[in-house]
């Protein structure tokens, strides 16, 4: 046999190939135990609701992992939660863009969106969202960053056709003012009526239509 490895047609040799598979296989792997600890954090932050918070010795239970395992992947159980409100944000951004398809107006989309962000104050999820924005810290100072960035992405084609000059600002604006009603709704146990649905949907086609002329509107004439 050769002294010196010589590399295949793809350019690797065997070390190479062996290790490259290892580390594919530890990705996966390690993948596997994230989605474990994001499912389980969650779970335990569904049982506990807001009257306590798991620590991480139940949440490493319910996964069934170690600690060594938790802390490979999260530094601390802010960070978890952190991870656990982006995992949650990232899927009801799916979720109200697969809604928002089903719309032809650009209107209708908008709509489609608040109603998509608003249904998470239904009776079957309210109780869960309330647990993950209560473990987050929603409303108290040093919270992590707001649930509202990934799901203000699929408004602003909408707000851009409606006319807006600065569709990802408006798009923001408009997911800060709906994921803050949403949180007062979840803390008092109430749901919004078909008005509130309906202004929230006027207020988003008027930031999207607003003309902005570059004056100061506080400034003297």
């Amino acid at each position: 046999m050769a002294k010196n490895a010589v590399p295949t047609s793809s350019g690797e040799d065997v070390a190479a190939r062996v290790a490259r598979r290892t580390f594919d296989k530890r990705g996966f792997n390690y993948a596997g135990e994230v989605r474990r600890l994001l499912d389980a954090g969650l779970a335990e932050m569904r049982r506990c609701g807001t009257e306590s918070r798991p620590r991480v010795a139940d949440i490493v239970a319910a996964a069934g992992l170690s600690n060594d395992a938790f802390y490979r992947h999260f530094p601390s159980k802010d960070a978890l939660v952190g991870a656990i409100l982006e995992d949650g944000t990232e899927r009801l951004g799916d979720y109200v863009a697969h809604q928002m398809s089903k719309a032809g107006s650009p209107q209708a989309q908008v709509r489609r969106w608040v109603e998509g962000v608003m249904s998470q104050a239904d009776d079957d999820i309210a109780a869960t969202t309330l647990a993950v924005l209560w473990n987050a810290g929603a409303g108290r100072p040093g919270a992590p960053g707001s649930a509202a960035g990934p799901i203000a992405i699929p408004l602003e084609p909408p707000l851009a056709a409606l006319g807006s000059t600065a569709p990802e600002l408006d798009a923001m604006l408009v997911a800060h003012a709906c994921v803050g009603r949403l949180g007062q709704h979840l803390y008092a146990g109430t749901k919004p009526g078909p008005d509130e649905v309906a202004h929230l949907v006027a207020f988003a086609v008027a930031t999207a239509t607003a003309r902005v002329d570059g004056a100061d509107p506080a400034s003297p004439e």
